[in-house]
């Protein structure tokens, strides 16, 4: 496929408003759907996006901004779903396009509720999306580095790789480096794994578990990180390259992690309720943490890491009691 000309962007969030920059910086004319009337209406008016990365002055000529969802990704080459997990149904209900007719990238990194599928097998599964059609966009990366234009690296993954050079091709610039992957399970799954280990990097540092502990905990990490995947996708894959090792570090470590400071409130003794009103933003490894454990029912592969946080987060176990059980158990 040519490189596109336009890039639907479904979203509003700090991702979304990123992926905004970085494709209209480049030319490219964006389609972007976000929830709010009165976001779209200050995007207009002010070029910025009031509630996200409101610093970065977006190129409104190069924009086509609407509340209307089938506006947008009508006349779009390439559809980029941006939205959290748990609002994806919600997002697209509206929606009358068939998706099945677009390339469409998902810079989603959780798990659809009801469904329990990753993206990729959710739009393949309920809105006939051809696997060649369907991308992942993966890190290591955080909006808010890439609205301070610091260099950042995305992984583009698609069984097709005609449409992850099309959509690298829409992204260059002098901050963003792309490298392009076929493992869109594997990218996928790792993204949605590193959410979870970051929740647990910052329950540890909420207890005041210091950093020579956070590298034990985050080289099991990777190790358990690839059993599962390899056991959900058995294909040759390095593990420690950026896509997966050099996601999960950027999501454990970084300040601007939103999975590191939620576990960092819970680990301090937060409520779960009272760390989401602070935070006001969503932490993608809550939901993960509670959806995964269904997912590995169907292959035989223990999550101890993962099983730990869902323990503190859906059974209200203490978060004292269930890491120092699980320190015990790391090599």
């Amino acid at each position: 496929m040519s490189e596109p000309k336009t890039i639907a962007v479904i979203g509003g969030g700090s991702m979304a408003t990123a992926l905004v920059k970085i494709f209209t910086e480049n030319d490219n004319h964006v389609n972007w759907w976000l929830r709010s009337a009165e976001s779209v209406e200050h995007i207009i008016e002010h070029k910025n996006n009031p509630r996200y990365l409101s610093s970065v002055e977006l190129k409104t000529n190069q924009l086509t901004v609407s509340t209307d969802i089938n506006e947008i990704v009508a006349p779009a080459d390439f559809v980029v779903l941006v939205v959290p997990s748990a609002f994806l149904k919600d997002s697209l209900i509206n929606l009358t396009i068939p998706l099945k007719e677009k390339v469409v990238f998902s810079s989603i990194k959780g798990i659809v509720p009801g469904d329990n599928l990753i993206v990729g097998e959710y739009l393949h599964q309920r809105h006939e999306v051809p696997f060649e059609q369907i991308g992942v966009i993966a890190g290591p990366c955080h909006a808010e580095e890439v609205a301070l234009e610091r260099l950042s690296y995305l992984t583009l993954a698609c069984a097709d790789m005609s449409n992850a050079r099309a959509l690298s091709d829409a992204m260059e610039a002098d901050y963003i480096i792309t490298r392009l992957s076929d493992d869109i399970y594997g990218t996928e799954y790792a993204a949605v794994l590193k959410n979870i280990y970051a929740l647990a990097a910052g329950i540890f540092h909420g207890l005041g578990y210091g950093d020579n502990f956070q590298a034990v905990l985050v080289s099991n990490c990777v190790r358990e990180m690839k059993k599962f995947i390899r056991a959900v996708h058995p294909i040759k894959r390095d593990i420690n390259s950026t896509a997966y090792l050099g996601d999960l570090l950027v999501t454990a470590y970084s300040q601007f992690s939103r999975n590191r400071t939620f576990g960092n409130m819970i680990g301090k003794g937060y409520t779960i309720r009272s760390a989401m009103l602070e935070m006001n933003m969503v932490a993608e490894g809550y939901y993960a943490a509670g959806r995964i454990k269904n997912i590995k029912k169907a292959y035989d592969v223990k999550l101890p890491i993962c099983e730990a946080v869902y323990k503190i987060l859906y059974q209200e176990k203490s978060p004292k009691k269930v890491m120092r059980k699980l320190a015990q158990k790391l090599k």
